[in-house]
């Protein structure tokens, strides 16, 4: 075998066909796009999603689901993630400097998930049931957060 000989499989690679190039090419005139209409003309495709008048099915139907505007501004914390920090006193702007949420995070609320077995002062962050029974446990001290 030499590099000089190969070719692609027989039928693999078509040539591009060449539209509006005269009446010997079998695409002239038209050029495949058939006589007057829409669609023959240039920039004739419509919006997307338009079914002629018709109700588009996006319309027809109905919605589900809510996506919260709040939630890319809400954060979870483990309680696995405070236990790794040096802090004892935790409020939103340790947690941001620390790096467990992000910087842009409003709000944060601690759940259980790992063990925490030092004692912490939580202050302005939300604390399910099973949390504030973990750093209540510990010996911590949770500021309630105002609603």
């Amino acid at each position: 075998m030499k590099l000089n000989t190969i070719k692609p499989a027989a039928g693999s690679k078509t040539v591009r066909v060449r539209v509006g190039r005269g009446i010997g090419s079998g695409m002239g005139k038209t050029a495949g796009r058939g006589h007057k209409g829409q669609r023959a003309r240039k920039g004739g495709r419509g919006k997307i999603g338009f079914e002629g008048g018709q109700m588009p099915i996006q319309r027809r139907l109905p919605k589900r689901g809510f996506n919260s505007a709040m939630a890319k501004f809400s954060a979870e914390v483990r309680l696995s993630d405070l236990e790794k920090l040096k802090e004892t006193a935790i409020d939103l702007g340790v947690l941001k400097n620390a790096g467990v949420v992000p910087a842009h995070t409003k709000q944060a609320k601690l759940i259980k998930s790992g063990k925490l077995t030092r004692k912490l002062e939580l202050s302005g962050l939300g604390v399910t049931k099973g949390a504030r029974e973990a750093v209540l446990a510990a010996g911590g001290s949770i500021a309630e957060v105002a609603a």
